[in-house]
């Protein structure tokens, strides 16, 4: 099978690798779709990467044994792994296990971790069905384009009355942009990137604001007459923006992280903490048991399709990273057979 690779710094190929077998309950899935994520930052960086990729949807072409799915069954693939087990998986908190199995130890090899390929390699109870009504493409947007706001947001508690400010209106801020506009929230957006203020004005966002605008902050207030939001998302992973999500929440708000950032943010427990009554949310993905919800969202959104900007063949892996690098761009769809 071809998969994608990151071969040094700004360059990646396609290679030829061993497809992937069937064990116990690791069920081999065709992917048809491979949405892009943060992937592009090792891109940027290098060294070699093999295993690139943690979103895919496709079908089911062979099982080893009987099980939750069947050879033509269409499924998004969840991101990573758990041990299925644990309270945390048994429970549908899963992205949280800390006895995740080892995958070569299980499968007697490597191949079939990477969704940048033809093929690959999941534990039957991580393959989530595709209604009939549901495009193979919109239904890999199942994973990192809704999946981390959508848990933020019922974390949350956010709703129709509410205020949501989103800072960072990348992939996953646009994602969370959708949320917000179904559960009926105005949304205030942070963004300096042209396109993705464009994008973010398209869908709907109240008002869209320049982050390295001094007055960012005011503007803020501004909107809310003096009070702050109810909800802040960030979804930048940039201090400066986690910080503005403090600052702006209201009195008994709430903050959510979902933004990777491996910084230090300053919290004053007092003034931010005890005195304004924040609540304090940090989530990465879903809860499985939620799985229903985020295909209504791709059922009944009228934003979905301005969600993704480019879908391009996996054979174009440089131009698609050099794309996703440039940030010009929403949620970047690859073809792995294309």
């Amino acid at each position: 099978m071809n998969k994608a690779v990151i071969l040094g710094q700004r360059r990646a190929g396609i290679v030829e690798v061993p497809r992937p077998r069937a064990v116990e309950n690791w069920a081999v899935v065709k992917v048809h779709v491979t949405p892009m994520c943060t992937e592009y930052k090792r891109f940027l960086t290098g060294p070699r990467a093999d295993v690139l990729g943690h979103e895919a949807a496709g079908e089911i072409v062979e099982v080893a044994q009987p099980g939750r799915v069947r050879v033509g069954d269409r499924v998004v693939a969840m991101p990573l792994h758990g041990c299925g087990v644990c309270p945390l998986c048994v429970s549908g908190d899963y992205i949280y296990c800390q006895n995740a199995p080892d995958f070569a130890a299980i499968t007697d090899g490597q191949e079939g971790q990477s969704t940048y390929a033809q093929y690959l390699l999941k534990p039957d109870w991580l393959l989530m069905p595709i209604p009939d009504d549901v495009s193979l493409e919109h239904g890999s947007l199942a994973c990192c384009a809704l999946g981390p706001s959508y848990g933020a947001f019922r974390a949350a508690n956010l709703g129709a009355i509410d205020t949501v400010l989103i800072t960072g209106a990348g992939p996953v801020g646009l994602g969370a942009l959708t949320n917000a506009r179904l559960r009926g929230a105005r949304a205030i957006v942070v963004e300096s990137v042209p396109f993705r203020v464009e994008r973010a004005r398209a869908m709907g966002a109240a008002a869209v604001i320049d982050p390295r605008d001094p007055d960012a902050l005011e503007q803020i207030m501004a909107l809310t007459c003096g009070v702050g939001v109810d909800v802040a998302l960030d979804c930048s992973g940039v201090v400066a923006a986690q910080r503005l999500c403090v600052d702006a929440a209201r009195r008994r708000g709430r903050v959510a992280f979902i933004g990777e950032c491996h910084d230090e943010l300053p919290i004053r427990v007092s003034p931010d903490l005890i005195r304004k009554g924040l609540t304090i949310i940090g989530n990465w993905h879903y809860n499985l048991a939620d799985y229903e919800g985020v295909m209504g969202v791709i059922r009944r959104s009228p934003l979905l399709d301005l969600l993704v900007s480019h879908v391009l063949p996996m054979s174009r892996i440089q131009e698609a990273f050099e794309l996703s690098a440039s940030q010009q761009c929403a949620k970047v769809l690859l073809k792995p057979w294309e």
